[in-house]
């Protein structure tokens, strides 16, 4: 099949790959000029893992480009990945979704328009009125299939679903969707197929349950930092009860990324549109801004209140690991207050760098290796659990003061102490 992608962000180069190993014939369309020379030279603007590769591997299926009109007419299924970022009040701005579907509405051809992006429910009905309007002749059907990638495991998480739902108002556009799937290697595809409203839906419900959950834990630990109680126990126990299943029960500072934040602002304020106030999700928001801070406060109070002009050493800057992500990353609130009460950074992360310093500029010192950040530093922040920092000779460390503040627990505290080092976890002592 021919398969139009626009947008070549995150979820568009992705999906667009994924789709080409597949076997079909894929353009992807991105107006930023820049990004798509760069893309044509077979590089990746970004980290994922196994990404280039297999942009690599299907070069001669996978092809890049800006001109609109030829991405329209290139596609019979034309997939929207452009990204639909948070307004002010926290609903999702969906100019970039309706300009592609006014660029496919021009066309006079039989085509299959997937919103991929992740849009309120009522999105694809709006769309569909709009291609009416623009071309009352247009033979363009629309289909909800929200992305349920998982950065630094995307490819996997295409390969390999727990779901993909598809929501349409007819059976052909159903039964193009599993052949867009299918591709020409897989046979058995775990498909959920509802209407329009219900697969838009769904993709809110399943990221607002999860950052549910994970603020859940998290004030568990808040909890156990106060009663003496051992988080990573509680959680194994509640682990252990299938109805409530160990994933996402690893307490931290807080969730980041593309994907959580935005999504529960907008589902909360899809509630609020309709009548309802979701108070739930208003508190999970709040307190995952809340706990960003939890561990700059563990500093301060491990410091008498006074960090001003010590070095504290911050490992991990992406929002999680595997990815160079830094979208609503926890370690720009964590770096911002400790330059506020004074306090010197020097920083490392595997993959997050260059994308640190459109954050930091020249505020923060960053290192080349983890060893290089702690040097003659006044303690360890574990921000992002990237596996090299467990992996790290804790001995040979050079720090002025030997202090870990586990933001991901990452350590066993008793293993720590026999290091030397004082130790400051998540709901752990």
């Amino acid at each position: 099949m021919k398969i139009s992608i626009f947008g070549t962000s995150y979820v568009g180069l992705v999906t667009g790959a994924c789709l080409a190993n597949l076997g079909h014939q894929v353009l992807c369309i991105d107006i930023d000029t820049a990004k798509i020379k760069t893309l044509q030279e077979g590089q990746i603007p970004f980290y994922e893992p196994g990404l280039e590769e297999l942009t690599i591997r299907n070069k001669s299926r996978l092809h890049f480009s800006s001109n609109i009109d030829e991405g329209v007419a290139f596609g019979e299924v034309i997939f929207n990945c452009v990204g639909t970022p948070s307004n002010d009040d926290g609903s999702a701005n969906l100019e970039y979704v309706f300009s592609v579907v006014k660029a496919a509405a021009r066309s006079d051809s039989k085509k299959l328009l997937v919103i991929k992006s992740t849009v309120p429910p009522g999105t694809a009905r709006k769309c569909q009125q709009m291609i009416k309007e623009i071309n009352p002749a247009a033979n363009i059907d629309i289909v909800s299939n929200p992305e349920f990638l998982r950065e630094g495991l995307a490819i996997r998480a295409f390969n390999y679903p727990d779901k993909i739902v598809v929501g349409a108002a007819n059976d052909q556009a159903f039964h193009l969707m599993r052949k867009v799937y299918s591709g020409r290697l897989r046979t058995y595809l775990p498909v959920v197929e509802t209407d329009l409203e219900t697969a838009e839906l769904i993709k809110y419900a399943n990221n607002s349950f999860l950052s549910t959950k994970i603020s859940f834990i998290n004030e568990i630990a808040n909890i156990c930092d106060r009663t003496g109680a051992d988080v990573k126990m509680v959680a194994m126990a509640l682990g252990m009860d299938y109805r409530i299943s160990p994933r996402f029960l690893n307490p931290g500072v807080g969730y980041g990324g593309s994907c959580f934040p935005k999504d529960v602002k907008a589902l909360a304020h899809t509630a609020k549109e309709v009548g309802y106030r979701a108070r739930l999700f208003e508190e999970v928001m709040a307190l995952n801004d809340r706990q960003k801070s939890v561990l700059v406060e563990k500093v301060l109070a491990a410091s008498n209140n006074d960090i001003t002009g010590k070095t504290f050493c911050v490992w991990g800057l992406a929002f999680k690991p595997n990815t160079s992500d830094m979208r609503e990353a926890p370690a720009i609130t964590i770096i911002s207050e400790l330059l506020k009460h004074g306090a010197r950074i020097r920083a490392y992360d595997p993959k997050a760098v260059e994308e640190a310093k459109h954050f930091f500029g020249d505020s923060i010192t960053y290192c080349a290796t983890a060893e290089e950040a702690a040097q003659d530093s006044d303690g360890i922040l574990v921000i992002t659990e990237w596996d090299e920092f467990r992996n790290v000779n804790l001995s040979e460390l050079k720090m002025k003061t030997k202090r870990i503040f586990d933001g991901r627990n990452i350590y066993e505290p008793e293993l720590v102490k026999e290091e030397g080092f004082q130790y400051h976890g998540m709901g752990r002592r």
